[in-house]
């Protein structure tokens, strides 16, 4: 086959249908990496849509995730057939677990020559990406294919809101499409459609109720809830009833930090971390647990609030109760979560305001755990790595702006690196980027640093380098009492080197006033730049009993 093109092509193809019926439902990047289907498509059949060729296709599934959760629409990935489609599926299974309306595009073999596991690179997608999925297809037929996008996006954006599928025959993708066939406009949604159960007004009605026997009720907040709209209205019922709101990691930022009712996102892993009882202070008191949007996968388990105080439970959520074995609530709501805190609010509206209980311990040892002043000689914490970004990161963006990424590991328990960071910055290009990682899982798709110099993305990247597997190693040692340097340790890296080497600016940081001064630099610079800094860990795995399940 000749590689000297002969010109463009004049008719128009299953790629032109794909491409423009994507833009109408919202889709204005693709991320991913193409193989012979380049062929078939070019990703330029779209005025509007633009493609950004990532380093591997992990990293173009969860930059789509992440770029779809922030903007609340539909987004989209591809990936080249066979091993394309595989390295793809772990960016789709975050996008199925972070409730993340992805669009997953795959190439597949000719419609001619489509024999799983005997054919060269053929796989069968489908199969391969159904428990995944909401929605999954293979496209049979080119004129279909704008009704399979619609498919596609009408699952992803139904909650549980999630990924969809669509596997495209290489010859197919380039066949002509019938221009003249009429297909209605694409119907856009302002949010996510979710179940209503009948009955769900006297529930509300019912729950206003418990909060006006309730002596210290705590709203526990969902990602579900913030896709909803809910914010602006548990902002103001929080205020009015002055009740505590706790949220998951995802739906971190319900209420403004520093603010007194805002008792902060949790996790099984603060009690260790901190060395504190930061559970029993958070839930001890509380007698009613309303989880507004609440979602298992959030990683905020029942066992976490089953503390102290015998607690009734409400649950407001847009979808059945998928856990009921382990998470029964005594009031059970499938609704939107908005119009339910508005009811509520409206419910509630002849209610005294309520005490809520002290967390002032908590907070204190949060504050002195953060400001540790302490120079260690074998590295700098990561609590210590984490207020200089908090502080640089207060200085640098307006007040509700900016964006801190986290990576997986034993810091934080959330986050997936550089592709988290380059679509957090797609998403919210005026504001600043953080990104912290350990090493471990930063190396482990580092090669996409060359995508975010060759974007000019002014991410400001902190890798914490202690050469190791660091959450492992905690792992380990619950269950064991000591460690096993085969599994977690590595001989080291030179992440500045390894930097430089893909077109970003870095250096090394071993004192805070370094880290700080390294920071401010990242900050102002308009381009990437890479910070790494040596830490260490202490741990005891006694402190982290909340993980048990």
């Amino acid at each position: 086959m000749s590689r000297v093109s002969t010109g463009p092509r004049t008719t128009q193809t299953t790629a032109h249908a794909l491409l423009r019926r994507l833009h109408d439902h919202g889709v204005r990047t693709v991320f991913g990496v193409v193989g012979r289907e380049a062929a078939s498509i070019l990703f330029d059949e779209a005025d509007g849509v633009d493609f950004v060729l990532t380093r591997h296709e992990f990293t173009a599934g969860v930059a789509a995730e992440v770029l779809a959760r922030i903007t609340g629409r539909p987004q989209a990935c591809w990936a080249t057939l066979g091993p394309g489609l595989t390295n793809l599926a772990t960016g789709v299974a975050t996008a199925v677990l972070d409730r993340s309306p992805v669009i997953a595009l795959a190439a597949q073999s000719e419609s001619h020559d489509l024999f799983p596991n005997d054919t060269h690179q053929c796989l069968d997608s489908v199969s391969v990406m159904g428990p995944l999925t909401k929605y999954r297809v293979e496209l049979r037929r080119p004129d279909d294919i704008t009704d399979l996008v619609d498919s596609a996006v009408s699952a992803a954006m139904t909650e549980p809101v999630g990924p969809s599928f669509i596997s495209l025959p290489v010859d197919l993708l380039g066949s002509e499409v019938d221009t003249t066939r009429p297909h209605p406009g694409a119907r856009a949604l302002a949010k996510p459609v979710g179940a209503v159960e009948d009955g769900w007004r006297e529930a509300a009605l019912r729950a206003a109720e418990l909060i006006g026997s309730a002596r210290h009720p705590v709203l526990v907040v969902g990602a579900a809830a913030i896709r909803s709209g809910a914010v602006p209205a548990i902002h103001a019922l929080a205020e009015r009833l002055r009740t505590p709101v706790i949220t998951t990691y995802t739906a971190k930022g319900v209420l403004p930090h520093g603010h007194e009712l805002d008792y902060g996102a949790v996790t099984g892993y603060m009690d260790g971390i901190l060395d504190f009882p930061a559970l029993d202070t958070l839930f001890g008191p509380a007698d009613l647990i309303l989880t507004l949007g609440y979602d298992y996968a959030e990683d905020l388990r029942p066992s976490m609030w089953q503390r102290g105080t015998d607690k009734t439970t409400v649950r407001v959520s847009p979808t059945a109760n998928p856990v009921p074995r382990v998470y029964r609530p005594d009031l059970d709501v499938v609704t939107d979560v908005r119009e339910f805190v508005e009811l509520l609010d409206q419910g509630t509206a002849g209610l005294a305001a309520k005490t809520p209980h002290d967390v002032s311990p908590l907070r204190e040892r949060i504050a002195e755990f953060l400001a540790d002043p302490r120079q260690y000689d074998d590295g700098l914490r990561v609590h210590q790595v984490m207020d200089s970004m908090n502080t640089v990161m207060a200085e640098t963006a307006e007040a509700g702006e900016g964006t801190i990424v986290s990576d997986i590991g034993f810091f934080r328990h959330y986050g997936v690196r550089i592709p988290a960071a380059i679509g957090a910055q797609l998403a919210r290009p005026g504001q600043p980027t953080f990104l912290i990682a350990g090493d471990g899982g930063f190396h482990s798709n580092s090669a996409d640093l060359e995508t975010i110099a060759r974007l000019n993305l002014p991410i400001v990247t902190v890798v914490v380098n202690n050469d190791a597997n660091g959450l492992i190693e905690l792992y380990q040692n619950i269950g064991h009492h000591r460690s096993h340097d085969p599994a977690v340790k590595f001989t080291g890296v030179d992440f500045t080197t390894l930097a430089r080497a893909n077109g970003v600016e870095a250096v090394r940081a071993t004192t805070r006033e370094e880290l700080l001064a390294a920071l401010r630099k990242g900050a102002g610079l308009g381009r990437p730049f890479l910070v790494e800094v040596p830490v260490s860990y202490d741990f005891q795995a006694g402190g982290f009993a909340a993980l048990t399940i």
